[in-house]
């Protein structure tokens, strides 16, 4: 099962990229998380780990396996018989605006279950994670 979300916002990619990149912040700019905790310290990149603690979940370590500087990320998190994998791109538009899309899918022989199980709970979360870097990137 895969969902989606995307939004633009009224930022530079650099901005947007700095406040997505600092992970143990994102409990300040979305309620899909309420507390994230990096592996190791410095900046993201491949490799990296984080342990998000999200309400009605179990807490999960995510490891970078893609990453471009300034433009996307993607990292996965491994459960017995399911391995989520979550992107994060911002794409540059000509008006100084970005672009954010986020995908989050799952794969394994648990995803179908897992999918019907939580589809309303993580189809909410990457909506949270969506409007909530746009509002935090808006306000400065």
């Amino acid at each position: 099962m895969r969902f989606e979300a995307d939004t633009e916002i009224a930022a530079d990619a650099d901005q947007v990229w700095a406040v997505l990149a600092d992970v143990p912040r994102w409990p300040e700019w979305t309620d899909s998380v309420t507390r994230a905790e990096r592996g190791e310290p410095g900046l993201l990149a491949v490799g990296a780990t984080a342990r998000l603690t999200q309400p009605k979940l179990r807490p999960a370590v995510w490891r970078v396996t893609e990453l471009t500087e300034g433009r996307e990320f993607v990292w996965v998190s491994d459960a017995p018989g399911v391995r989520t994998t979550a992107e994060h791109r911002l794409l540059p538009l000509p008006d100084g605006r970005t672009r954010v899309e986020l995908a989050f899918s799952q794969s394994g022989p648990l995803a179908g279950l897992v999918g019907r199980l939580y589809g309303g709970l993580f189809r909410s979360y990457v909506r949270m994670e969506a409007d909530g870097l746009r509002r935090r990137c808006e306000r400065g």
